[in-house]
């Protein structure tokens, strides 16, 4: 049992690491984010439950693939450290899978949340509620910082 715990243990490590070194992780993870909670918090969009099944699986997928693609990366640049077409073409390919996924999860946002009057509820809720556009905005700022910030890289010392 305590090793079958240690496997999440694992996985929670690399889904972290992922978040703090991977900068498109981030972006991915704060666009979900914003969505769920515009989803959650908000009566704007009205969703079935196959609605949310749909967006579900598009975040999931798409989270997904940028950890596959994390863990390609790491293993041919453990392979190896020069140049070599092979090793260019299986990130690629990797980054490619990742890019096909994010545009399926736009399709399915688009397809779901195409709600002219959500949006519409929306503009008239930050019209009227000016302070709350200010924390949006703010909010944007904070996120656009964690996005794009790069993770200072640590130096070890061995003595």
């Amino acid at each position: 049992m305590k090793e079958f715990c240690k496997g999440f243990v694992y996985a929670f490590s690399g889904i972290f690491r992922a978040c703090l070194e991977e900068k498109n992780m981030r972006f991915h993870l704060t666009l979900s984010a914003y969505m769920y909670c515009y989803l959650l918090l908000y009566d704007f969009f009205t969703l079935s439950k196959g609605d949310w099944v749909a967006i579900v699986l598009a975040t999931v997928l798409v989270i997904s693939a940028e950890l596959f693609n994390t863990a390609l990366e790491k293993t041919v640049d453990l392979c190896t450290q020069e140049i070599h077409p092979l090793a260019k073409y299986a990130k690629d390919a990797s980054a490619g899978a990742v890019l096909v996924c994010a545009i399926g999860a736009i399709v399915v946002g688009l397809i779901v949340l195409w709600q002219p009057e959500a949006f519409e509820k929306m503009f008239a809720y930050y019209k009227s509620h000016i302070y709350m556009f200010i924390v949006l905005l703010v909010s944007l700022a904070v996120s656009v910082v964690f996005v794009l910030k790069a993770p200072k890289k640590r130096v070890r010392s061995d003595g």
